[in-house]
């Protein structure tokens, strides 16, 4: 018996990869917990068992002195072999984890199989299954039973029935990692990916940049007659991609972002991360994207919200202010030099008296009381 067990560790190491030595410590823990249950052993006694590790004998002392009964023979020979195989198991699920765990970020192959509820579970070559949500697939594709897939490897989680391996094809990092794969210039560091934003099934733009002058970041993600991004767009079934040229100046960053629209100005707020985004009648729906994808997308890549006008609602919007701002003029009472002092302090339109009370404009110069009520009364009217 002793030998058998030494033998069939030796074979588990061979073929599964579990360490001998953590097979032989599970034994032993295992071996001590059942022999004290079926020996009777008094609380104070010491039980120790050990497996010789050249040998396979098995020995067992209590309290100093080595165990020889009839019970304890019977107890490693019916116990051994099950106790072994439940350990193997744990040690298998230990492996797995630890195999997977190491490759998460990166893109991991097998095949489809097969459907649960939506849920597509991957064989990933034997080793382990993998799962691949409806939330985590692109909209888009289908796949059939024992066809071949890859896929992000986003998570994997330790549970009683062994790791559970989440997979994804829907999220922005399975692209990167195509592009790593496919680019040997990004794989080796020449080219770096900054930023990259997706609508699974429908567009990714992806921001690269060159470390060396000599390469251009573009090109060498486009590949010979578009090889290589077409190879890609072929793995994500036609899924659009746009590759934007990083830029230290935002504003052409901005404009590339939004291609293909032709952009005819913008105008930064770096405080509140916003950019004002003027273009003719005819690119505001190619700015936009159907149901806003474009921009919505542009956004994400260069982290501004982006705020999409055509020159007309801008001019619009201008003249309207400059209106609101004239008003001031239509206040019965309110001569050159008051309108100086009112604006000094802050007070342009008559929108800007109505959020005003008369404490606030008794602080102006020239106002009195009497005058501050006349001046919210009238702008009320002129509002109303």
């Amino acid at each position: 018996m002793n030998g058998e067990i030494l033998a069939i560790l030796e074979q588990i190491e061979r073929e599964k990869g579990i360490k001998k030595e953590v097979l032989i410590v599970a034994v032993e823990s295992a071996l001590l917990s059942a022999a004290k249950k079926v020996m009777n052993l008094k609380p104070e006694q010491e039980l120790i068992v050990e497996i010789d590790r050249n040998s396979g004998k098995i020995k067992a002392t209590c309290d100093g002195r080595q165990v020889n009964s009839i019970d304890f023979g019977r107890i490693a020979a019916q116990t051994a072999k099950q106790v072994i195989m439940q350990k193997i198991r744990e040690a298998e699920k230990e492996v797995i984890f630890n195999e997977f765990q190491v490759k998460v970020g990166d893109i991991v192959s097998g095949t489809v199989y097969r459907f649960q509820k939506g849920t597509i579970i991957v064989d990933l070559l034997g080793r382990a299954e993998g799962i691949l949500t409806r939330r985590e697939q692109s909209p888009n594709e289908e796949f059939r039973q024992g066809e071949r897939i890859r896929a992000y490897l986003l998570e994997v989680k330790k549970e009683a029935r062994g790791p559970q391996i989440i997979l994804s094809r829907a999220h922005p990092n399975f692209v990167k990692k195509l592009f790593e794969l496919e680019v040997p210039e990004i794989y080796e560091g020449i080219v770096e990916i900054k930023s990259i934003s997706r609508q699974p099934g429908e567009r990714t733009k992806i921001t690269v940049y060159s470390k060396d002058q000599k390469v251009d970041s573009v090109g060498a993600c486009v590949g010979m007659r578009g090889n290589r991004v077409k190879n890609i767009v072929n793995e994500l079934r036609g899924e659009k991609i746009d590759i934007v040229r990083y830029n230290e100046d935002l504003r052409e960053y901005i404009a590339a972002a939004l291609a293909p629209a032709k952009i005819s100005e913008i105008r930064l707020d770096k405080t509140n991360m916003r950019a004002e985004v003027i273009v003719d009648n005819d690119q505001l729906s190619l700015a936009i994207g159907k149901h806003g994808q474009n921009v919505r997308l542009a956004s994400r890549l260069v982290g501004y919200e982006l705020d999409i006008r055509t020159k007309e609602a801008k001019e619009m919007e201008a003249k309207k202010k400059a209106e609101g701002e004239i008003q001031l003029t239509q206040i019965t009472g309110v001569g050159q030099k008051l309108l100086e002092n009112l604006k000094e302090a802050g007070f342009n339109t008559v929108q800007d008296l109505l959020k005003a009370d008369a404490d606030t404009l008794l602080k102006v110069k020239g106002v009195g009381k009497i005058k501050a009520e006349k001046l919210i009364k009238q702008a009320k009217k002129l509002a109303a």
